[in-house]
């Protein structure tokens, strides 16, 4: 399987893991003919790393919005594969509704009626295990995969922009393209990522500087899941680019929708935070800072107090009951059927990624704690 030739388009390409997927591309053996890079924006930094992996292929930086249908159009023109990555993350609730639906749900419908338009044969699209859950009831799965029976009742605004948009990417598989040919897509539902330039751990991280290097513990020790490594999620675009070029290996994925774990050891949020610095010295809390069925409550009378506050003020509090919820389900899945479909293995072990990712929390210490007594 190769993906020589292939002309690409990566949104979200300035992102934790869109910078990832164009790095891995670039790297391919058997150059592509070009990958244009979507984005809002794009740092100095990934401009740069873009640079350092340029060969054969041919770069295309496009700045521009994914809700706008005239930019789209001229991204996707002359375009065989997407690999649909933007969207905005929102775990508190702190970015409108609206804006999260244009981005998340229409952007993206927008930009499959640009690939029915401009002849694009392969979409993938970046979902999340928040599709799946948890439940607002904390029903627990212990290394689930795809045909596990699971009742999704969360009403979260993020949960549910992500399960519209992956509906709409799996429902166009199939649509007929102005040329005759026909769309195929699939959906990737990653576990929680991290890596070096998670923005998540990177927060976890100021909070932790703030309290004398011990992290705060946000999530039980017996709530396991299984995180997955940025660079083994951005293979896995990548094997699924591949398999949808060969016909007998598309027919199987196409329609689809594909967990992606890795073999990262089951543990809960906050002791990974923990596992990936206590070599450098760090500590965790023992227990959470109460009982969970208080903190539940507790979260309940923040989000009452956020509601009788709206037409005076927008308080958005530190937590809520969704939040609570998702850090304290044991919630895993396995990799299985990637692997039977389309090939998928990760690419890192989990040695590989704790060292990588420790070595970046070391190299930005410094800079966080600068950073923190400027704010302070």
């Amino acid at each position: 399987m190769s993906l020589a030739g292939v002309s690409c388009l990566v949104t979200g390409a300035g992102g934790f893991l869109g910078q990832r997927i164009v790095s891995l591309l670039l790297e391919e053996e058997e150059a592509l003919a070009e990958i244009r890079l979507l984005d809002k924006t794009f740092s100095n930094e990934a401009l740069g790393r873009f640079e350092k992996f340029k060969g054969k292929t041919e770069v295309q930086i496009l700045e521009g919005d994914i809700r706008d249908v005239t930019f789209l159009h001229r991204a996707c023109q002359g375009v065989s594969l997407v690999i649909h990555t933007a969207s905005l993350i929102d775990t508190l609730g702190l970015i409108d509704k609206k804006l999260l639906w244009d981005v998340n749900v229409t952007g993206t419908q927008l930009l499959l009626e640009a690939c029915v338009r401009c002849n694009v044969q392969h979409f993938i699209y970046t979902s999340t295990i928040e599709v799946t859950g948890p439940n607002c009831r904390g029903d627990p799965i212990f290394n689930g995969d795809e045909d596990t029976a699971y009742e999704s009742t969360s009403k979260f605004p993020y949960a549910q922009s992500k399960r519209l948009a992956e509906e709409s990417v799996l429902k166009a598989d199939g649509q007929v393209l102005k040329d005759g040919g026909t769309l195929m897509t699939c959906a990737l539902r990653s576990m929680y990522i991290f890596g070096e330039g998670c923005p998540f751990l990177q927060g976890h991280l100021d909070k932790c500087l703030q309290n004398q290097n011990v992290f705060l513990r946000f999530s039980r020790k017996e709530a396991l899941v299984n995180p997955v490594y940025v660079g083994n999620i951005a293979w896995a675009h990548v094997q699924a680019a591949k398999a949808l070029q060969a016909p007998q290996k598309a027919k199987h994925i196409r329609g689809n929708f594909y967990y992606i774990s890795d073999d990262t050891p089951h543990m809960s949020y906050t002791d990974l935070n923990y596992e990936l610095t206590k070599e450098l010295g760090f500590g965790i809390e023992p227990q959470l800072p109460m009982p969970l069925t208080v903190l539940y409550y507790f979260s309940l009378l923040l989000e009452m107090v956020s509601f009788l506050l709206q037409p005076f003020v927008r308080y958005i509090p530190s937590t809520n009951r969704h939040l609570v919820t998702l850090l304290n389900t044991p919630f895993s899945f396995s990799y299985r059927k990637a692997q039977q479909d389309f090939g998928y293995v990760p690419r890192y072990t989990w040695e590989e990624a704790k060292q990588g990712t420790s070595e970046w929390i070391a190299s930005v210490i410094p800079q966080r704690r600068l950073c923190l007594q400027i704010k302070l």
